[in-house]
């Protein structure tokens, strides 16, 4: 086993324990790390967060969660079980810090 599937498979086991913590909490899509979304978001495990992170990344902050249907691998039924969970503040506002 080489030492990227040990820490993938830490990640992993982190997740499900702090992920009923986070259960039903909103996220907002513009500041969360990758394990954050796929912690909060049914149907986003850590492959899809991390795409939504560079995604977010290279072409910057989503203005709307709609623009979440860019990222490829999140669909509008992903989007649509987790329309109440996401958020997109604005630069500089501290309502989810």
């Amino acid at each position: 086993m080489s030492i990227a599937s040990i820490i993938r498979n830490a990640v992993l086991l982190l997740m499900l324990l702090v992920a009923p913590a986070w259960a039903g909490e909103t996220v907002d899509i513009n500041t969360a790390d990758s394990i954050e979304l796929a912690a909060k978001l049914h149907g986003v495990g850590l492959t899809k967060a991390e795409a939504i992170v560079n995604h977010r990344e290279m072409l910057g902050r989503f203005d709307h969660p709609d623009e979440l249907t860019r990222v490829k691998g999140i669909g509008p039924a992903t989007l649509e079980k987790n329309r109440k969970r996401i958020t997109v503040h604005p630069p500089g506002d501290q309502a989810q810090r």
